[in-house]
């Protein structure tokens, strides 16, 4: 009788488990989505407006510090940092616990060596986006804004010491693993929130998920290079580098006789 009722606890207590893990595990997966996945994207493609030169870039920033503080401080503070950290600490968790984030549904895309470098790519995300936002946010409410994220600052930053683009190697291998992991994540997602129930519907998602890592690091890549201007350095701004006063001036009116 008390063996049986000890066994009846413990199936309690995994089931308790098994329930926690599944809750928790949803919500992984919906943050790494909402907004975690938006919001990549997005900033992937506000970037990309370094192609069109500095004023266009720094243009975009002067918008965001436009908008209302409280405004941005909750976006930032209250929806997209809480819902990242969760999703990295949580994803970290995962790992140490070698769980299958995935469904047991069967598909090539999902084998192994996919989810391995699932798990790789949000390690070295994870290290990347530390750096990220040491270097930019962090650092930008110490100094200012100007002092971290203006065109000029992403040029320098992205110089070559010694002939050697480690800081841009390391940013095209960091949009690289962010971008896979996004994209494997959508795979993910739409399997375990139901949305992709059948093998067709799954490789149909599978497809969508590798045109995403496409296009998402071209976004990105094409951004990074968009802040080396040969049109600057031959003007004699060291490595695509310009003036903050300089790229916001506006010209003045010619006076009218």
């Amino acid at each position: 009788m008390g063996q049986g009722n000890r066994g009846v606890g413990k199936m309690r207590r995994e089931d308790m488990i098994g329930r926690e893990s599944y809750f928790w595990h949803k919500l992984h997966s919906l943050t790494g989505m909402i907004p975690t996945g938006f919001y990549l994207v997005q900033h992937l493609t506000l970037n990309s407006f370094a192609l069109g030169g500095p004023e266009k870039f720094n243009g975009v920033i002067q918008f965001f510090e436009g908008m209302p503080k409280h405004f941005l401080y909750f976006l930032k503070f209250g929806v997209i940092w809480p819902a990242l950290i969760f999703h990295a600490v949580y994803g970290l968790f995962i790992i140490a616990r070698s769980e299958g984030n995935y469904s047991k549904a069967s598909m090539k895309f999902r084998e192994n060596k996919y989810y391995t470098l699932q798990r790789w790519s949000g390690i070295f995300a994870f290290v990347f986006l530390a750096y990220h936002l040491a270097t930019t946010s962090v650092l930008g409410m110490v100094k200012g804004a100007e002092s971290t994220i203006y065109y000029e600052n992403w040029a320098d930053k992205l110089a070559a010491p010694f002939g050697l683009h480690l800081v841009l190697l390391f940013y095209v291998l960091g949009v690289l693993a962010s971008s896979y992991h996004f994209a494997y994540g959508v795979w993910n997602f739409s399997i375990r929130w139901g949305i992709a129930i059948s093998d067709s519907a799954q490789q149909k998602v599978a497809k969508l998920s590798q045109g995403l890592f496409v296009a998402v690091s071209a976004i990105g890549i094409l951004a990074l290079f968009g802040f080396f201007n040969p049109v600057l350095e031959s003007k004699g701004h060291s490595k695509g580098a310009v003036n903050v006063e300089q790229s916001l001036e506006v010209p003045s009116k010619p006076v009218s006789r």
